[in-house]
């Protein structure tokens, strides 16, 4: 437009001009133009000078400038923008939208670290200082009672295996505190270790507030449908649901309420509809219905289960869900009596005999359900173990002592003990070829 307002005097001055860059740098200082407004002008045709393609040329600057407004005004409205992009993205679908050729897949390369870890049966071990390991159960050959066993787990000075589960890698195991809390850990954050291994610490992987592990169980999930039924030093019980316990949080929660100088002790899995039995350090047990205690909350404190004598405590339990119930004791004893032999009772009572406990067999150091399909891993203070299939341990009345499980050193304990079935036992070796 700068070119048709002022074609005579252009074209005189190109006329004067000796070449085209003479003219272009003429141009840009006589009418203050760029280099490209210079280059259209030299290279401007002579019919650009008809009265038709002037007003082609006025036409389109206007044009111009109403865009230019438009634009300004679109971009100064947040809602202006959204309308026409919701427009033209509607205009695209209606354009373009068609069926899906490409199918989405999951990759088979998206795995959790889960994934990558084979589900086996193993032993968890726990030392009376907090030391704990996993070995895998297979690792443990048959031996027949009174044997003098194996090394089950290395123990450093003045402390000795307190406990042992039997689980799979995958499952959580419930960790409770005898400060009547739970806390939550998968199988396979334990190491791994070989027998001779004395373990790590369990407080570099719970978050422990002053307090002690006494009990620890295997999930394999939280059902409503199943119970935990949870026992006191002092002969509380309280039964809770599992589901209760099916959102695991960091530190931990309470799981019951105690009294002063109480302390929980055991925790056993239901199905809602089981016996209890109980045992006493002194020698005597009680067995009831778990239903005669009604289900409480996480907070709640618990119903009496045993009165206890005297100088005694509760020291296990377990649930009557085999034939006959094994009873361990301190100095290496043990014995198989069949469940009927303890009536019934309701919860709240004093207990009948369970054991002849003596100088020779020492106090009761816990009792579990078994049968003929299972075998019996007894550790001892010093961490020494043996494996005996349960057929080698008789089946014998109330008031009796029972047989040697496991030969002891001097100074020497049966700390705790696990029940396995038999055919999770290590297999024969391979005969030589």
């Amino acid at each position: 437009m700068i070119a048709l307002k002022n074609i005579d005097k252009i074209i005189a001055f190109l006329k004067s001009c000796k070449d085209v860059k003479a003219a272009k740098a003429g141009l840009m200082e006589g009418y203050s133009l760029s280099e490209k407004q210079a280059d259209a002008i030299v290279e401007m045709k002579l019919r650009s000078l008809t009265g038709l393609e002037r007003e082609k040329l006025e036409n389109e600057l206007a044009e111009l400038k109403k865009l230019i407004a438009w634009l300004a005004e679109v971009l100064a409205d947040g809602k202006k923008i959204l309308t026409i992009i919701k427009e033209e993205l509607a205009e695209v679908r209606r354009k373009y939208a068609d069926a899906r050729r490409t199918q989405i897949m999951e990759s088979a390369d998206e795995r959790t670290v889960e994934d990558l870890i084979p589900n086996e049966e193993v032993v968890v071990f726990i030392s009376h200082k907090g030391y704990v390991k996993r070995v895998l159960l297979q690792e443990y050959r048959t031996q027949r009672r009174g044997g003098k066993g194996v090394v089950g787990t290395e123990t450093k000075e003045e402390d000795f295996v307190e406990d042992v589960v039997v689980t799979k890698t995958h499952n959580y195991i419930l960790f409770f505190t005898d400060k009547g809390r739970v806390h939550w850990l998968k199988t396979y954050n334990i190491p791994e270790a070989g027998r001779y291994a004395s373990g790590k610490p369990i407080v570099n992987m719970l978050e422990l507030k002053d307090e002690k592990i006494t009990a620890w169980i295997g999930m394999e999930d939280f059902s409503d449908k199943e119970f935990l039924v949870m026992i006191t030093r002092n002969g509380i019980v309280k039964r809770i649901g599992a589901d209760a316990f099916a959102n695991p949080r960091k530190g931990g929660v309470i799981a019951i309420t105690l009294k002063e100088n109480d302390s929980l002790i055991d925790v056993k899995k239901t199905d809602g509809n089981r016996e209890v039995f109980i045992a006493t350090r002194e020698g005597y047990a009680i067995r009831f219905n778990e239903n005669d205690a009604r289900e409480l909350g996480r907070t709640g404190q618990g119903v009496i289960g045993i009165r206890l004598r005297e100088k005694d405590e509760v020291i296990g339990a377990t649930i009557c869900g085999k034939p006959h119930v094994l009873t361990i004791t301190e100095n290496g004893y043990g014995k198989r009596t069949d469940f009927s032999e303890y009536r019934v009772q309701a919860r709240g009572g004093m207990g009948i005999t369970n054991i002849d406990c003596t100088d020779k067999t020492g106090k009761v150091v816990g009792v579990k359900a078994v049968d003929d399909n299972d075998e019996v891993i007894v550790i001892s203070s010093k961490g020494q173990t043996i494996r005996s299939p349960m057929e080698g341990i008789r089946v014998i009345g109330r008031n009796t002592q029972g047989v040697r499980i496991i030969r002891l050193g001097e100074g020497e304990k049966a700390a705790s003990f696990a029940v396995v079935q038999k055919e999770a036992a290590e297999p024969a070796a391979k005969p030589a070829e």
